[in-house]
């Protein structure tokens, strides 16, 4: 029986350019997004590779996450909690920061990867993978990026945490480094942002997370050293 992989955030950006290699290499797929039309789309070109479900909906919503696991049908080797949502665009100072917008960029960001985490848990094999994908801005001090940066630090602390509590899983926080992806390019309007990598580059140290014996811990994409 080939391994299922849950995806959040897959139908652009690094969560689809995973779905995609996972996908060639055999793992079965659950994937989600908020926009359907895309999602859509990912879920019939993935379909020609392997056997994928697609959920359309926001993993903040407790009905959705309930129907990820179900789709999963019993067993997730590994979970990548990838969707995010970046806040205001450009990104305010914190002094200015809306609260009621802070607390959605938490829910998303924080929460909704912890809810997905605790429901998944019981479907997880000993061995299994629980990656949450986080920035650079949660250990640098960025200005104009407290929101997003202060979310990702929190889950990087969940994510240690996690690990402590569960020493059979592997329990990652990957930091894929700056990608031309249509977030990224929310967080600075109107700037040319050609020159960072495509997400696809990212790929490679991520599948060497779920598919090696890495220990749990914080990895930088650019850190890992991929086997030729």
């Amino acid at each position: 029986m080939p391994p299922t992989a849950l995806i959040t955030g897959a139908s652009r950006g690094l969560g689809l350019a995973l779905a995609r290699a996972l996908a060639e290499r055999g793992w079965r797929l659950v994937i989600d997004a908020r926009g359907a039309d895309a999602l859509h789309d990912a879920d019939r070109e993935l379909a020609r590779l392997t056997d994928v479900v697609a959920v359309s909906g926001d993993v903040a919503d407790d009905w959705h996450r309930a129907a990820l696991i179900e789709a999963a049908g019993g067993r997730i080797d590994a979970l990548v909690n990838n969707a995010s949502l970046l806040g205001p665009s450009p990104q305010p100072a914190l002094a200015d920061y809306p609260l009621d917008v802070l607390r959605d960029v938490f829910h998303v960001n924080v929460l909704a990867p912890l809810a997905l985490v605790q429901v998944a848990l019981p479907h997880i094999p000993a061995g299994g993978r629980i990656v949450n994908v986080t920035s650079d801005a949660a250990v640098e001090a960025y200005e104009g990026w407290g929101g997003y940066g202060s979310s990702k630090a929190m889950v990087e602390q969940l994510t240690r945490i996690l690990a402590v509590e569960h020493p059979d899983l592997h329990v990652y926080a990957f930091d894929p480094g700056d990608m031309n992806t249509a977030m990224h390019q929310a967080a600075f309007p109107g700037e040319d942002i050609s020159d960072r990598p495509p997400p696809e580059d990212s790929v490679p140290p991520l599948l060497e997370l779920l598919e090696g014996d890495l220990p749990s811990g914080r990895y930088r994409a650019a850190d890992l050293v991929v086997p030729s």
